[in-house]
């Protein structure tokens, strides 16, 4: 059998999901119902790992908008972690003063994940309804969270909260409807936006 004839997964279900519970559970903790600790350990092996793993197989399926998205957020889920376990412990830091958060730090960092969504988000809409909004309450949570570290409004972190849990949703959502599709099971994602 040649490689061409090989039937291969869909790696997005794997990309979605890992993204999608990640996220999932890092509103649940900026609302108060959770630690950090969950958020680290999904955040390290699911939402960055798989979901990383699940953008280079779509680099094999010659998906560019797959495989930046998921390589992309799946970098952000590891250097997140990163970033809030060695720059949040107190002895670490005071080795290596370098891994110490400033200010703006944070915020700085999500400004530049804002950024990347951006463009993911103007691609999106060429796809369908489903995948827009995905990335559409993508870009509005990383605006509210920007405005949250940066100038300490609170009331924008929540409303980002709020958002990235529909933005939760709506991935877990385009994973049930790759997974169906497979069982014969067709679940609407809309048109395209232009």
């Amino acid at each position: 059998m040649s490689e061409s004839e090989v039937k291969l997964g869909n790696p997005a279900v794997v990309g979605l999901a890992g993204f999608g519970l990640t996220t999932f559970v890092l509103q649940m903790h900026n609302l108060g119902y959770c630690g950090l600790a969950p958020v680290i350990w999904l955040g390290l092996c699911f939402g960055g790992t798989a979901q990383l793993v699940a953008g280079l197989m779509e680099f094999k399926k010659n998906n560019n908008f797959g495989f930046c998205a998921f390589t992309g957020y799946g970098a952000f889920w590891i250097s997140l972690c990163l970033m809030l376990l060695f720059g949040k412990n107190a002895e670490l830091v005071q080795s290596y003063p370098l891994l110490k958060f400033s200010e703006v730090d944070l915020g700085m960092y999500l400004v530049a994940w804002t950024i990347f969504t951006i463009p993911l988000f103007i691609a999106s809409m060429r796809h369908h309804t489903a995948l827009a909004l995905t990335f559409f309450t993508l870009v509005l949570g990383f605006i509210g969270l920007d405005l949250k570290e940066l100038t300490g409004n609170a009331a924008a972190g929540t409303f980002a909260a709020y958002d990235l849990l529909v933005c939760a949703f709506l991935a877990l959502y385009l994973m049930t409807v790759s997974i169906f599709a497979e069982s014969g099971i067709k679940l609407p994602v809309g048109k395209p936006w232009f």
